[in-house]
């Protein structure tokens, strides 16, 4: 008598279990919200109140430069499919694409995640001339990303009010993270105050603003080659003020910033203000600045 069963080879049937596994994957992905931001250190912010409740997608990968990006076709309509667009608030491809955005998607919901935020200006320079425009780095301040935070929370509160008591919980306990570590930095560079520190891109001002710090610029927002003139002045005013540190940016910092710490004697500490990481890059900005007490003896 013959079996109506009907055998599968071993193969055939681990190659069904994954295309079901694939599917039901892709469906949960489609399913969750999505949520998108300018660059990696939003993301990180924003995930500290969101959770899991909404997948987060950057524009800006880790390691681009927000100043010459140039968002294409496939970045918009990406973009246009989130349920809210959260923009960092200064920084310059973020206006240049809102019309685009608008025309694709007229009622995706857009915040300004840096409102509110005392505004530094004067910090970025183009071909040798400073432009008295806002510093867009406003995330490399403590005290500014409570602000950011809490707008952030307003943002998603509004897109998503289901979840809006889940996303005041977490920004409560977030916002108290921040203070506690606003405060511990306040403590660790207070007999710094009036220090100066030199960088080649200008993306430490919020940060040196808080503690009392000076940061001597260096370069230009192009990080191209600076005129020995003015390389000159930098020299000068930073052996004035008696300068140790020079923070650099690895992948994005012109050649001359390595001379240029090299001549004076600086120590080199190599930063990355796009990191998703922003609770460890704040603390190691404090770290390296600590660390020069050690230095002096």
């Amino acid at each position: 008598m013959k079996s109506n069963n009907i055998f599968f080879p071993p193969i055939i049937v681990s190659l069904a279990a994954w295309l079901g596994l694939l599917v039901a994957c892709t469906a949960t992905t489609h399913d969750t919200p999505i949520v998108t931001v300018s660059i990696e250190p939003q993301k990180y912010i924003l995930e500290q109140i969101t959770g899991n409740r909404v997948e987060i997608r950057t524009l800006i990968a880790n390691g681009a430069n927000p100043e010459t990006f140039d968002p294409s076709v496939n970045h918009i309509i990406n973009l246009t499919k989130s349920i809210g667009f959260l923009r960092m608030g200064n920084i310059g491809f973020e206006a240049a694409i809102l019309d685009k955005v608008h025309s694709e998607n007229p009622d995706l919901p857009i915040f300004n995640t840096s409102l509110g935020v005392m505004p530094v200006t004067g910090t970025h320079s183009h071909g040798g001339i400073t432009h008295d425009v806002i510093d867009p780095h406003t995330w490399t301040s403590v005290k500014n990303v409570k602000i950011i935070s809490k707008n952030m929370l307003i943002a998603m509160t509004e897109i998503d009010p289901s979840n809006a008591d889940y996303y005041r919980s977490n920004y409560d306990r977030f916002a108290a993270r921040l203070d506690s570590l606003d405060n511990e930095l306040t403590i660790r560079l207070a007999p710094h105050k009036g220090e100066a520190f030199m960088v080649w891109h200008p993306s430490l001002s919020y940060f040196a603003r808080d503690y009392g710090l000076e940061q001597i610029t260096a370069g230009n927002a192009d990080n191209k080659e600076v005129a020995m003139g003015t390389l000159k002045e930098t020299i000068d005013h930073a052996s004035e003020h008696k300068a140790r540190i020079f923070f650099y940016q690895k992948d994005l910092d012109s050649r001359q910033a390595e001379a240029l710490s090299s001549q004076l004697g600086l120590t080199k500490v190599n930063i990355n203000p796009l990191s998703y990481e922003w609770e460890k890059e704040m603390t190691a900005i404090v770290d390296a600045i600590a660390a020069t007490d050690t230095i002096a003896e």
